[in-house]
Formats: C-alpha cells, sequence, structure tokens
C-alpha cells in the first residue's frame, strides 16, 4: 500500500508563489507515473503536469511557463512549483504516483488566489 500526502495549500495574491510537496510512504519501491492534478469546482479533474522516471516533463497548456515539477533522486517527495499565480488556478490540487500499474492519489490540498 501506498500512502501520499500533500502539503503547501495555502491563499495568495494572484502574481504569487505556492509550493506543494506531495510525501510517499508505505511501499514505496517502483514508484513511477508521477504528476498532479486539480480539481476546479463544478469541473472534472484535470491533468496539470506530470514528470518520467527519466526526468522528462509533460505540462498542460494553461501552466506552462508558470508551474514546474520536481522531484528528489529517489522519486520522493515530488514539488510542484507555481508562480505567477491567477485566479483561475483556485483548486484542489492531487498528487498522483503509479505503482505496477495501480494508481496512487493524495488526499488534495486547496490553493486558492486572490484577484
Amino acid at each position: 500500500q501506498v500512502r501520499l500526502v500533500e502539503s503547501g495549500g495555502g491563499l495568495v495574491q494572484a502574481g504569487g508563489s505556492l509550493r506543494l510537496s506531495c510525501a510517499a510512504s508505505g511501499s514505496i519501491s517502483g514508484l513511477n507515473g508521477m504528476g498532479w492534478y486539480r480539481l476546479v469546482p463544478g469541473k472534472q479533474r484535470e491533468f496539470v503536469e506530470r514528470i518520467t522516471s527519466y526526468g522528462s516533463t509533460m505540462y498542460a497548456d494553461s501552466v506552462k511557463g508558470r508551474f514546474t515539477i520536481s522531484r528528489d533522486n529517489a522519486k520522493n517527495p515530488m514539488y510542484l512549483q507555481k508562480n505567477s499565480l491567477k485566479p483561475e488556478d483556485k483548486a484542489v490540487y492531487y498528487c498522483k504516483y503509479q505503482r505496477y500499474g495501480t494508481d496512487y492519489w493524495g488526499q488534495g490540498t486547496q490553493g486558492t488566489v486572490s484577484s
């Protein structure tokens, strides 16, 4: 079993920054498929960005150039640096890891951006 815990959410003004962390515990060998998603009220959970085991990254167009995903060399923890935040970035952010074909999700952390 894998347990994921996000932290770092909060309230920030538009143009500000936040850094999210995602720490995995439990059976963490073989972790892969690392990424961040977000849930905006009234919408489906959407992809934000991901990073592969080799360090390649993929971003949603809405955050490209503003958000940066990273991880420690041991793939744990994982981070999301959010810069130049906009009111539309307000959401609950979830981290996800994959382990041998099974997805594991964190409980989510709220990020609020005031205009």
